[in-house]
């Protein structure tokens, strides 16, 4: 559903064994994706806080945390099924779909008016309330109806002969997607016992600032996975995103990998490190512009851990899982400049627990300086930075 997602066993582990103690009321999730944390959060009943620039990480994230009535989704999803029983291929669409880019490129006309098709009952026939609900399978579906190959986030399309082969069903993947999600939304509603945590999912950019609304001192426990570099050169979460986020409409649907973490220039570097001096260097003798390229994610990666530092209480807990990405093949130790950077906010670094990341929704091959068919392993293994304020 969502690229490089934190497990939900990860946050259920670090929300259990290293809960800070004393106050234990709100945790913050500082770029959310899917919503692992804040659903996890949910489970044993404490409040979260969530943000991510990426809309429709913002609808999953809603759409996960929401507590629905599960008979009013049932009774939508009748409605919606005897829309789709009597579609026809003559039947007339009228939704526009000028905004989306190449779409006779990637996807057949019949695709197109099923999903338009979808789109608008959904649309003419679902309370708000339930709406994202549903289009959260609509948005899952969008991409795999479309000709981009399997298992890449980046907008790759398919050969000749796997075209050829290609024959999606939309209404019937749209079926299959909701009668998971009951079955997702049933388990959630059972294992929080009814105890309905105040989630709050907002869009703040961390780098820039933190809403008042969360005072300084207020966060009990961080538990989060941050981007491991610059969107357009690691996991692709803006190319991943862009076929619901142009469907949906969304702002800035087709910038999003550059809005997102390092994804501009900046006119200065502010950071100091000594962890990862000399990895920095020898990217910087091997490539300069990539060089530049990474120290612009890390230093709006800086900016955004000194603000979110001044929001933890003392003896507050943060979790950073990361990676470590290898950039013209130097392993930079994402995990030490983590932990250096909270030192230098005023935390201790308490250790750092490194796991396999067999399950963890990666391409299992990425293109070292975006050359196409270079690829290389993508890294197999997280760590996870445990830091005490």
């Amino acid at each position: 559903m969502y690229p490089a997602v934190m497990i939900p066993q990860v946050a259920r582990k670090l929300l259990k064994e290293y809960r800070p103690e004393g106050k234990f009321d709100l945790v913050f999730d500082p770029y959310m994706g899917s919503g692992t944390t804040l659903v996890e959060a949910s489970i044993i009943g404490v409040n979260a806080i969530g943000t991510d620039l990426n809309p429709l990480a913002r609808l999953i994230s809603k759409s996960k945390t929401t507590y629905y009535n599960i008979e009013n989704i049932k009774k939508d999803f009748s409605i919606l099924q005897n829309s789709i029983h009597s579609y026809h291929k003559e039947v007339k669409v009228t939704r526009d779909t000028s905004n989306i880019t190449k779409i006779d490129y990637w996807y057949s006309p019949e695709v197109v008016h099923k999903l338009s098709y979808l789109s608008e009952v959904i649309d003419n026939n679902i309370s708000s309330a339930n709406k994202s609900f549903f289009l959260i399978a609509l948005s899952e579906i969008i991409r795999e109806c479309s000709f981009t190959r399997n298992g890449e986030f980046k907008r790759y399309k398919m050969n000749d002969s796997q075209l050829l082969k290609f024959n999606p069903k939309p209404f019937e993947l749209f079926h299959k997607k909701i009668v998971r999600n009951i079955q997702g939304l049933r388990s959630f509603i059972e294992k929080t016992h009814g105890k309905k945590s105040i989630i709050k999912i907002d869009s703040f950019n961390t780098v820039e600032g933190i809403p008042d609304y969360i005072q300084n001192s207020s966060i009990d426990m961080i538990v989060t996975s941050p981007p491991y570099g610059d969107s357009k050169t690691t996991v692709a979460y803006g190319q991943y995103s862009r076929w619901a986020s142009e469907w949906f409409n969304f702002e800035n649907a087709k910038k999003i990998d550059h809005i997102l973490m390092g994804g501009r220039k900046l006119p200065e570097l502010s950071f100091q490190t000594n962890s990862i001096s000399d990895e920095l260097q020898k990217i910087n003798t091997l490539d300069p512009k990539r060089y530049y390229e990474v120290c612009y994610f890390l230093e709006e990666y800086y900016k955004s851990i000194c603000n979110i530092s001044i929001k933890v209480r003392d003896g507050g807990i943060v979790c950073f899982v990361v990676g470590n990405r290898r950039v013209k093949g130097v392993q930079i130790s994402l995990d030490k400049f983590t932990a250096e950077m909270f030192e230098l906010n005023g935390f201790s670094h308490v250790k750092t627990i490194v796991r396999d990341i067999p399950n963890k929704r990666m391409p299992s091959k990425t293109s070292p300086s975006n050359k196409k068919g270079a690829g290389v392993k993508t890294m197999s293994n997280e760590y996870i930075v445990i830091c005490q304020k």
